[in-house]
């Protein structure tokens, strides 16, 4: 809302209520005079809304002066109760005046004098009602801000972990072909430059599409096929409509990698399974491998830690990780709403 409309609904309001307050207090006979003490009056009380609303709270309030912000309200609020009663007392007959019948009562300076402090401390209190409610939306709106920035360089920082993580693994698994001058060097060579163009340049949005996650995810395990001299020994099965639908990019690959580092994947009996089923907007994935005691990771990887904490910034409480670890079995179950 720009100033111009924030004007503009100030005034509506401010109309809208001197009016209904007229006819509420007149019954409705209004004539000449009471519409000018109506507007009088009005604009008195407005000015000592805005007075407080604008200078003072703003002055003393929000530098933490309480005692100065208060003794400023109160002598405005004297100053104001003068001001109305010196135009009570030119407008006598219609302000200070009471009609009951044949009956005319009239309002002492003090009984008025006490109405008007009444009246001017309400807008005063109104003011500051609107200034604590709009400096609260105001700071909610900055904290909010404040998080959105600190999740967004967070998880820039947790993406950025990933490619060297994934291409210093990768970069050894090509070294150790090269070493043994295999002939799958180049293909493998070829494979990680197709996987490297999907993160560098594909995954930079917040959703992708799924198939353009799962077919990442094969090109990985085909890149992995390579540096086995064994057959090697995988089932991945795909069930469910993933066309349509979207995923945070480079969630599934950590599990994948994962059980190719830590997991036997040339048993036959015991093939390395990697299961993706969509169901309307729920994933499931779940890896599994038997474990291998030979490929320990000494310095201790950063993969899955990454994704968890991914996953809890990107899909708090919309996910649910299990990971069942034994001696035998590596057993990684992941349910996501999509």
């Amino acid at each position: 809302m720009n100033k111009f409309q924030q004007i503009f609904l100030h005034v509506a309001v401010w109309a809208f209520l001197i009016v209904l307050f007229m006819f509420m207090t007149t019954r409705g006979s209004i004539n000449h005079t009471t519409i000018i003490v109506f507007i009088y009056f009005g604009i008195i009380n407005i000015s000592l809304f805005y007075i407080n609303f604008l200078l003072i709270l703003p002055t003393f309030l929000d530098r933490k002066r309480y005692l100065w912000c208060g003794l400023a309200i109160v002598v405005v609020i004297l100053v104001f109760a003068f001001i109305k009663c010196g135009l009570a007392y030119y407008f006598y007959d219609v302000i200070l005046t009471r009609v009951e019948g044949d009956k005319k009562t009239y309002i002492n300076f003090w009984e008025y004098f006490l109405i008007t402090v009444l009246v001017s401390g309400f807008f005063i209190f109104l003011s500051t009602i609107l200034k604590f409610i709009i400096d609260w939306f105001r700071n909610e709106k900055i904290r909010s801000n404040l998080e959105n920035e600190k999740l967004i360089s967070e998880l820039a920082f947790l993406k950025s972990q990933i490619n060297p993580h994934f291409l210093f693994n990768s970069l050894n698994n090509i070294y150790s072909l090269a070493y043994q001058k295999s002939e799958k060097t180049p293909e493998a060579v070829l494979k990680l430059s197709e996987i490297m163009r999907y993160m560098l340049y594909e995954s930079n949005e917040n959703l992708v599409k799924l198939d353009d996650e799962i077919r990442y995810v094969e090109n990985y395990i085909e890149l992995q096929k390579l540096r086995f001299k064994e057959q090697v020994h995988i089932r991945f099965e795909i069930d469910g409509d993933t066309h349509s639908k979207k995923i945070t990019p480079l969630v599934l690959i950590s599990f994948v990698e994962n059980a190719f580092k830590h997991g036997i994947a040339t048993d036959k009996d015991n093939p390395l399974t990697i299961v993706l089923n969509v169901k309307s907007d729920k994933l499931f994935f779940q890896v599994i491998n038997k474990k291998s005691n030979l490929n320990k990771d000494d310095t201790g990887g950063i993969g899955l830690q990454n994704v968890k904490r991914r996953l809890d910034l990107l899909y708090k409480g919309q996910y649910r990780l299990h990971i069942e670890d034994n001696e035998a079995v590596y057993n990684c179950e992941l349910y996501l709403n999509l």
